[in-house]
């Protein structure tokens, strides 16, 4: 809903969602006004590993799509938001993270509920996870589409300065 008060989000962000356990994507990449938030609950197992995978998978195929296309894009965004621990081998995709990471490929962002494990977040993220206070979901979203409406407003390369989640009162705490 935030992001669509923005006219320039509207135009510049897409949204896709990945869910583990099982792996599924249940949005593929589009605009705000075509996105409609799934329903989201857990079911047993959490692959997390392959989920990762999949998503920067998700994320080179679209940008060549926009390569192909000769259409500029920012530094698209990773947001994983989990409330356990990957129950499959999820080295692999931790390399990938760091690797995107190295290559300026996108950003990732690891985000722990309740429960989360943010001993193994700290090893597949390359920046600090952070732990969601409470059930703030609302508050995490509406800080996510001011960061994305923030970065669709600037220029191509210049550097964007976001809101800490992680002050007193914010959503978040360091895991």
């Amino acid at each position: 809903d935030e992001l669509m008060t923005d006219s320039m989000a509207v135009k510049r962000v897409e949204v896709a969602v990945v869910t583990f356990g099982p792996v599924e994507v249940l949005a593929e990449f589009q605009t705000p006004d075509r996105f409609t938030p799934p329903t989201l609950a857990s079911r047993g197992d959490t692959p997390m590993g392959a989920a990762i995978e999949q998503a920067i998978s998700m994320l080179r195929a679209r940008k060549d799509q926009y390569r192909q296309n000769g259409i500029e894009y920012y530094r698209p965004w990773i947001f994983l938001i989990t409330d356990g621990a990957p129950t499959d081998s999820w080295t692999k995709a931790a390399a990938q993270v760091r690797e995107g990471e190295e290559n300026r490929a996108f950003q990732f962002f690891a985000v722990g509920v309740e429960g989360a494990n943010f001993d193994i977040l700290r090893q597949i993220a390359t920046r600090e996870p952070l732990k969601l206070s409470g059930m703030r979901f609302r508050d995490l979203f509406s800080w996510l589409s001011k960061s994305l409406g923030s970065v669709a407003k600037s220029q191509m390369g210049e550097k964007v300065t976001m809101e800490n989640p992680v002050v007193p009162g914010g959503w978040a705490s360091v895991g």
